[in-house]
């Protein structure tokens, strides 16, 4: 199959953000590239999805903590497919609240592997040919783990903040060159039926009541924050943007002197 449509690559394409974003890219002339670790039929229906609404897609199942994957899939979709324009990286490295002494070195390590080194992965086996082509752009999906560690997010946080700042260095390298790398903190609940949802089974829905109307970030509105972000002038690109609920607290004022202060009459 070949096409000259320039090629929007979703490595973690799930039913929320990514593969929401898919669909966003679809519909804006892009060909879609899906791929995630398991669930072929989950897979299949996102394809499909895109499809009946007239985009372009193609699935592939991808475990990015066996060496070599994400490059070999790289290099098929160039060959195969088309060029690579837009690539967003939307892996979770999320391995639930764990003190130190209940975190083994090889699931610390996993953190790593899922949320910084196989973004360095993409990178290296990507950019090169973005930067021949003078243009292209990364998106990176990241969490308020990035900027603040909680407690039992050994892993999580210290994944999150490697892959913040692979980004800076990333965008510091190669923005002069004409390649826009973004770093997207989503700081709230996302509704993703295979994220979200399954971390909280059956009490997923009662947790979105419970936040009441647009308590909850719905990922194909958040995918037209990346569609934005991929479609900047390079006269005025953003490097790094937070999204919430309007009903949630900023990662930065969600400190107990900043909840004393919000209990306070008049505050």
């Amino acid at each position: 199959m070949t096409t000259r449509r320039p090629v929007f690559l979703v490595i973690g394409a799930g039913a929320g953000i990514g593969g929401h974003a898919a669909a966003r890219f679809a519909a804006g002339g892009y060909h879609a590239v899906l791929a995630r670790r398991s669930d072929e039929d989950g897979l299949a229906k996102l394809v499909n999805q895109i499809e009946e609404a007239g985009g372009g897609a193609t699935g592939s199942l991808l475990n990015v903590s066996e060496d070599g994957t994400i490059e070999e899939l790289i290099e098929r979709t160039e060959r195969d497919i088309g060029p690579i324009d837009c690539a967003l990286y939307n892996l979770g490295a999320q391995i639930g609240n764990r003190t130190l002494a209940d975190t083994p070195h090889r699931t610390f390590e996993l953190g790593w592997r899922l949320g910084t080194f196989g973004l360095f992965r993409l990178a290296h086996a990507m950019l090169p040919a973005m930067v021949e082509r003078g243009k292209g752009s990364l998106l990176v999906t990241s969490a308020t783990a990035a900027v603040r560690g909680n407690s039992g997010q050994h892993s999580h946080a210290a994944a999150m903040a490697g892959r913040r700042m692979l980004c800076q260095t990333l965008n510091a390298e190669f923005a002069p060159q004409g390649i826009h790398v973004a770093h997207i903190v989503v700081d709230g609940s996302v509704d993703a039926p295979d994220t979200l949802g399954k971390l909280l089974g059956d009490k997923f829905e009662a947790y979105k009541a419970a936040k009441g109307e647009d308590g909850v970030i719905d990922p194909a509105a958040l995918a037209e924050t990346y569609w934005h972000l991929a479609q900047q002038p390079k006269n005025c690109w953003t490097h790094e943007i937070d999204a919430r609920p309007f009903t949630d607290v900023a990662w930065w004022n969600d400190n107990p002197i900043a909840a004393i202060n919000r209990g306070k009459p008049g505050t």
